[in-house]
């Protein structure tokens, strides 16, 4: 990334764009994180938030940290001297089968200043903590400078574990190593982990397209990246999103269907879809341009983009399908739609490092100042604040009971939750067409309903609680 600079935090929530009805919601409750980088889960309903000084941290469905760390590998990580230090521990991916072998796998910058990539274990008797001796070694290589280290991981749909490196440093990509295909930086490698050959710690991928070279490297899938700043798989299409760090002008948005091998992103001969140094460099026809960009130029307050999500979750109807994007310095949120327009959604007051969905696809962003954020559709579009498919809440607003009623169906479940996702209320093996719920419990505010009939219908519809 390029250098960070810190931004305040505005001390009330929600806060609200200006263009569209999203808000951002702090999650984390009754203590913070020391410059987390990354948010990941391993299927359950705890988040995982990894902390550039080597540690990650559970954070659970309530909002409370776990105090005891789930891993600590502090002694075995350089020691990132600030917020614009760009190494540290960066990236965290579990293994697809982490449920029955225990394995996940982390991406960090070691003492020396190059990058480990390594396996760690569960520990078996304690599935909230992990085992510090537990490393494996997967793959290493030299950085040759201190930023440009990229971090992310992610297991792919087709379970190879795809690595983001970074083109090494400086500026300009002076060895021009992100068009090297000898080299693994400037890179999205694709390395197969369960199947190991060669005498390394992991296979190389039949269908990787170096695969088999005698000169190139054999783990690059992707190349002509300057700093990708984080990548992931759209749970629902499998594409691959990436947001790439630009020199100084274009930050740059890049996606493509996961089974497209060797594409070239084209730093550093484009910045962008803008010509940056295009000496020796191919002709335009075999370079890969962006999904979608923006400027970083002098005055946008723009700097460094982060790479996030295809929104599948289900509370925000409205928001599926969009691809969620931020800048760290503006503390801008971006939204790009299926035909690749990007939508600058305003400021929202954080330096946004990372983002991150959980068991349900719902989706958080990450401030390195130490909070987690879930979005949100504030205008909760889709729900009907009076009936909803013969769904009828009555009274509403309401203070101590309502009358939950479907037509024509029975009434499977019904689960309350509050603004921000989190569970409050649930009622199972109803088997009727009304129900009473007693919500005098409920602080005031807005909530939403969500009733399951028993033919696999899913209605939802505000409370408000006054």
């Amino acid at each position: 990334m390029k250098n960070v600079i810190p931004v305040l935090l505005c001390l009330l929530f929600p806060i609200y764009a200006s263009a569209q009805q999203i808000e951002i919601e702090q999650f984390n409750i009754g203590g913070s994180f020391d410059q987390p980088v990354d948010l990941q889960n391993a299927g359950d309903d705890r988040l995982f938030v990894v902390e550039k000084a080597g540690i990650i941290k559970i954070l659970n469905s309530d909002g409370s940290i776990n105090a005891t760390p789930f891993l600590d590998i502090n002694s075995i990580v350089i020691n990132p001297t600030g917020v614009n230090d760009e190494r540290g521990l960066l990236g965290l991916a579990f293994h697809p089968d982490y449920t029955n072998n225990g394995y996940f796998y982390v991406y960090y910058i070691d003492n020396g200043g190059d990058t480990q990539v390594s396996r760690f274990s569960v520990n078996a008797g304690n599935p909230d903590t992990a085992d510090p001796g537990s490393e494996f070694p997967i793959i290493d290589f030299i950085q040759p400078f201190s930023n440009h280290n990229g971090g992310s991981l992610a297991f792919g749909p087709d379970g190879y574990l795809y690595i983001a490196s970074g083109d090494g440093g400086s500026a300009g990509d002076p060895g021009d190593r992100a068009q090297n295909t000898q080299l693994l930086l400037g890179k999205l490698l694709r390395i197969d982990v369960d199947n190991p050959g060669g005498g390394n710690n992991y296979g190389i991928p039949g269908d990787n397209p170096f695969a088999g070279s005698p000169t190139e490297a054999e783990e690059i899938w992707a190349y002509g990246l300057r700093n990708p700043w984080k990548f992931s798989f759209d749970s629902t299409t499998d594409d691959l999103w990436i947001g790439d760090v630009g020199q100084g002008d274009v930050e740059e948005i890049n996606k493509q269907p996961s089974t497209t091998a060797g594409l070239n992103y084209g730093w550093r001969c484009y910045e962008g879809s803008a010509p940056y140094n295009t000496t020796g460099c191919p002709p335009p026809g075999n370079l890969t341009f962006p999904e979608a960009e923006y400027s970083s130029s002098s005055g946008s307050g723009n700097c460094s983009v982060t790479g996030g999500y295809v929104y599948r979750g289900s509370l925000w109807p409205a928001l599926q399908g969009l691809y969620f994007a931020a800048d760290v310095c503006s503390g801008k949120l971006f939204t790009v739609d299926p035909a690749g327009t990007l939508v600058d959604l305003g400021g929202y007051g954080g330096s946004w490092v990372s983002f991150g969905v959980d068991n349900n696809d719902e989706l958080f962003v990450v401030d390195i100042s130490g909070n987690i954020y879930r979005i949100v559709d504030a205008s909760i579009a889709g729900v009907n604040d009076n009936q909803a498919g013969g769904f009828h809440m009555v009274p509403n607003p309401a203070s101590e009971t309502i009358s939950v009623q479907i037509e024509n169906a029975s009434i499977q479940s019904v689960q309350v939750m509050n603004i921000s996702g989190r569970m409050i209320i649930s009622e199972d093996q109803i088997g009727n067409t009304r129900f009473e719920l007693n919500v005098s419990h409920l602080q005031q505010g807005l909530y939403l309903v969500s009733l399951f009939t028993e033919d696999g219908r899913q209605l939802v519809q505000k409370l408000v609680i006054r």
